[in-house]
């Protein structure tokens, strides 16, 4: 039997996280015992890809989804059709007087296996030099590590017979890669609100630790908005329907032209302010707390290796680390994802498109929402005489935010603090998940992410999450199950809501 720890803090049996949970070690064996079966369950996992913009395994993931909640203890467990993809609603009744709600995601992104080192639906385990043992493939770290971490804990619980201390809430959406266009009629389902209303809060595993061990709570996240400009012959009589020969150009406008005019009103001339009509109106500054907490992660981040990771020498206008990190949380942003248009292919072909296309995302920030944005841009378009420019908004939310003095928050930071896990707290993740539809009207409830272990390359090639760690600071597999156990333990204190 493999031994959990490895030395590392989380192994507490003995020490204060130990008494907080009864008969800590039996459960820390059975999690231990269960080790290969719970990386069978993230392989199997990983080779059902679930896709939304392709429309790939929509039923097979839902379906795989709702045995995957059963199996770990819930009673119930039902697809919940949204009009796109279908979420799945479940409910574990422990008996217990408080109520904890999780939120998954069961789809991924995108991949192309020739970008990868092993095939992406593969989950295959290899060595990370000085980390330990990982998993490769997608969804790894994004979400699907983390959420088998947590169902894991459930399988040991139902494994020992023994009952959780908290009753659970789970919803769980296959959107969630598209920015979760259909989420809000899932938890709108009658059902599904009046369980989530029960709840002390909704959280989302997640995988938090950097390369020195540090742990991470984060209090919110932006929000997000994709959508589409499309011009051509689809848009406007002024274009052809089809690309025809680049000498008509003299004669005929330019799909592709007209579209960078227009995205060229969108962004000022240093290429990343945005300058959309009353875009900026209702941005919230960062507070003087939120500054703080800022220049806490800087302070124990290493600028160097964040620039080396992400591929860049320098910061927009070469700012500061602090600067650009205030700039990372704070700053809304009008983003090109892609361009399409014409011949791409080897050489020249001599063509005028007969259609053009960008891919952008709006990330926002509280107090924005994302009715506002998309109304503002229309306006901004019409005002301009775009009114050849098609929007087509394919997703979005608003951003999410949960007070730092929250009993919800709380009970993640005394559950790191026992477990003498270092953290820090970030006022938001510049990334994006869903959680405003918990977090504001009518739910009204915290919302947040947590957890330990480590993985990166979440929408890139070779992704991964660490299965084993050689390094006893950080969290493998085994080591995040049992810190989920410390939060259900630790939430069951947190008293009816």
């Amino acid at each position: 039997m493999r031994t959990i720890g490895l030395g590392l803090v989380l192994a507490l049996a003995a020490t204060s996280a130990g008494a907080q949970v009864p008969n800590r070690t039996a459960l820390e064996k059975v999690v231990a015992e269960r080790h290969d079966q719970s990386v069978r369950m993230l392989q199997e996992w990983i080779a059902l890809p679930t896709i939304a913009a392709e429309k790939r395994n929509v039923a097979e993931g839902a379906e795989h989804m709702r045995k995957l909640a059963l199996d770990a203890g819930f009673q119930q467990a039902r697809i919940v059709q949204s009009g796109g993809v279908p979420g799945v609603f479940a409910t574990l009744d422990a008996g217990a007087p408080v109520t904890l709600g999780i939120y998954f995601m069961y789809d991924v992104k995108q991949f192309d296996p020739t970008e990868w080192q092993s095939p992406p639906l593969s989950g295959t385990l290899y060595d990370r030099p000085g980390e330990g043992q990982a998993i490769r493939g997608r969804g790894a770290v994004n979400q699907k590590g983390p959420e088998t971490a947590f169902l894991a804990a459930l399988q040991a619980f139902k494994a020992s017979g023994r009952k959780l201390p908290v009753n659970l809430v789970l919803v769980a959406e296959g959107e969630e890669e598209i920015a979760s266009p259909n989420f809000p009629t899932i938890v709108a389902d009658p059902e599904v609100a009046a369980a989530l209303k029960k709840t002390v809060g909704v959280f989302i595993p997640a995988a938090s630790q950097d390369a020195d061990g540090t742990a991470g709570i984060t209090l919110g996240a932006k929000g997000a908005v994709e959508f589409q400009l499309i011009v051509g012959g689809e848009t406007s009589g002024k274009y052809p329907k089809n690309d025809i020969h680049s000498s008509n150009y003299a004669r005929i406008e330019s799909p592709a032209w007209r579209l960078v005019k227009a995205l060229n009103t969108m962004v000022a001339d240093d290429g990343h302010t945005p300058t959309i009509d009353g875009f900026m109106d209702n941005v919230q500054p960062l507070t003087a707390r939120q500054k703080e907490l800022i220049a806490q992660r800087v302070a124990s981040s290493n600028e160097a290796t964040e620039k080396k990771n992400l591929g860049v020498e320098q910061w927009i206008d070469n700012a500061g680390f602090q600067a650009a990190s205030e700039r990372f949380l704070a700053m809304p942003t009008v983003n090109i994802q892609g361009l399409v248009s014409g011949y791409t292919g080897v050489g020249g072909k001599t063509v005028l498109p007969g259609r053009a296309e960008a891919k952008l995302e709006f990330r926002l920030v509280p107090n924005m929402t994302k009715d506002e944005v998309v109304t503002k841009l229309k306006a901004h378009l019409a005002k301009r005489g775009f009114d050849d420019v098609k929007v087509v908004v394919s997703g979005g939310y608003g951003p999410n935010q949960t007070d730092e003095n929250s009993p919800f928050i709380q009970a993640q930071k005394r559950v790191l603090d026992r477990a003498k896990i270092p953290y820090t707290i970030t006022p938001r993740n510049a990334g994006s998940w869903p959680g405003v539809v918990f977090n504001g009207a009518p739910l009204n409830l915290p919302t947040g992410q947590f957890g330990v272990g480590r993985g990166s390359g979440a929408h890139a090639p070779n992704e991964w999450f660490l299965i084993k760690s050689s390094n006893p600071k950080i969290a493998g597999l085994d080591e995040t199950t049992m810190l989920f156990v410390d939060y259900l333990y630790e939430v069951a204190k947190l008293g009816r809501k």
